[in-house]
Order: structure tokens, then C-alpha cells, then sequence
């Protein structure tokens, strides 16, 4: 879509992001005009969504993110700056899809400021080898960005935690060495559960899109009821009636679904 055409499109939705952006918090209308304007604006975020589809995360899951995205572009908007909402929000929920890459696509668990050392120290290497036609050096990089070079090694020794080594390589480097899948391993005991954690998720795209944005940031994005009802225009109060009705919601169907397989511990996979 072009960017004449976007304008032309969502032209009508600009005097009600004023009417918005003007209303009190508390007005019970301004829950209803949000959920109007999400709505309005979400093929924006769907379409910055699949703009990411290649690196390894499912669409559903890229679509929750870019809608949370769309939402905190909602709530921080302010017309009285004279910039019109798309130039606003794209950045901000493309913003929010890179975070979560940054965040959570890592195999193993890595500090925030690890991970934003990797990402500068990958920069550095592209520009530094430029300059140098070589490969930089460690102590190079770490002049270059102004870190110490403890940081720099850690910053690329994380990145054994991005891109896990395959379980089919030998840990040695001797031919005979057996690969890491042949020394590792064991029954998982709780391979039974994956249908019903299959079972979950599908459930969980058939919830009306307040209840699987409160789940996103809850469980995936661990922000608490206060934080949630803050991006929400909602009281913590509602925030927890709401998750509460939800997970209950979830419980009562995973269960039914799988009352003939008593061997599913299926109401374990939703949290309370």
C-alpha cells in the first residue's frame, strides 16, 4: 500500500484520535473508542508483522506483538504535535517486534545489556572491518564502542546463546568424536503433554483480542495487572476479573476436550 493511499484509507479515523487522546481515562466511552480504533488500525500491525514472518517466529504470536505495539502507539499519541498517527505508530510497534526478538528469541537466558553489547559489537565488526580490511581485534571493538574488552568477549561469547551449536556436530575436533546428540538425551517424561499444550494455544486464538492481549503480556511480556491495566485504560481490579474468568475459561475447555485421555495433566499447562 502506498503511503497516499494509507493516508487517503485511515483519513477518517484522525478527528476520533484526537477525540481520544482528549478523553478522560476514566470515561467508560474511551474503552470502547480504543477497541474501535484497534481495530481500524490493526491491518497496519498485521502488515508490519509479516514483515518479520521469515526469522523463525509464528505469525500468531508476531501479530500479538505488533498489536501491543499498536496499542502503546495509542496510548502515547498526541495530536497537538501536528504528526500524523501512521508516522507515529510504525515505528513504534516495529519498535516493539524488535524487542522482542532482542528479548525473547534467545536459546538461553542473557541479560538485556549482554544482548544490546551483541547487537553493537555486530555493528562494530561490519564497520571496523570496512575500515581495516581485517577483522577487528577485541581490544579494537572495545575502544571503538567504549566498552571494556571483559564486555566485549562476553558480548560475543552470548552469541553461542543465539546460535546453539547443532546437536549433530561433535564437540572435538577430532573425526572420531562422537556428535553431542550421541552422548545426550533421555525419555521426556512429559512428552504426553504436547497435544494438550497444542490444544492451548489454539484455544487461545479463539479469545476475543482484549482477553489474548491481557494473556501477551501477562505471560509472554511479564508485566503485572497494574501494568497491564495502564496500557489498557483499566483498573487493576478488571485487569485481575478479567484473567481470572479467562484462565478459568481455559481450564473448563482443555478439560472437556480432554476428558477421554485421563493421563493428560492438561489443566497443569494453563496458569493460574
Amino acid at each position: 500500500m502506498t503511503r497516499a493511499r494509507a493516508d487517503t484509507e485511515y483519513a477518517r479515523y484522525a478527528p476520533l484520535l484526537t477525540d481520544y487522546a482528549r478523553m478522560d481515562p476514566a470515561d467508560p466511552c474511551r474503552s470502547d473508542l480504543r477497541g474501535h480504533l484497534v481495530m481500524g488500525y490493526l491491518p497496519v500491525a498485521r502488515h508490519i508483522a509479516r514483515r518479520f514472518a521469515d526469522r523463525g517466529e509464528s505469525m500468531d504470536d508476531l501479530e500479538q506483538v505488533a498489536t501491543i505495539g499498536l496499542l502503546g502507539a495509542l496510548e502515547r499519541f498526541d495530536p497537538d504535535r501536528g504528526r500524523d498517527f501512521l508516522s507515529f505508530a510504525v515505528p513504534t510497534i516495529m519498535g516493539e517486534v524488535r524487542r522482542h526478538f532482542r528479548d525473547r528469541t534467545w536459546s538461553l537466558r542473557t541479560p538485556r545489556g549482554v544482548k544490546d553489547n551483541y547487537l553493537a559489537v555486530g555493528a562494530a565488526v561490519t564497520t571496523l572491518s570496512q575500515d581495516l580490511t581485517r577483522a577487528p581485534t577485541v581490544p579494537e571493538l572495545a575502544e571503538h564502542l567504549g566498552l571494556a574488552q571483559e564486555q566485549v568477549r562476553e558480548a560475543i561469547a552470548a552469541g553461542d546463546a543465539r546460535r546453539p551449536a547443532s546437536l549433530n556436530t561433535a564437540p572435538g575436533e577430532g573425526d572420531d568424536d562422537d556428535a553431542l546428540a550421541d552422548r545426550l538425551g533421555a525419555d521426556d517424561l512429559d512428552i504426553e503433554r504436547v497435544e494438550t499444550a497444542a490444544l492451548v494455544r489454539a484455544l487461545v486464538r479463539r479469545l476475543p483480542q482484549r482477553e489474548r492481549t491481557i494473556l501477551a503480556l501477562r505471560f509472554v511480556h511479564e508485566k503485572t495487572q497494574t501494568e497491564i491495566g495502564q496500557v489498557l485504560c483499566i483498573s487493576q481490579m478488571h485487569v485481575s476479573r478479567l484473567l481470572s474468568r479467562t484462565l478459568t475459561q481455559l481450564r473448563e475447555e482443555v478439560g472437556r476436550q480432554t476428558v477421554a485421555d485421563p493421563d493428560h495433566s492438561s489443566t497443569d499447562l494453563v496458569a493460574s
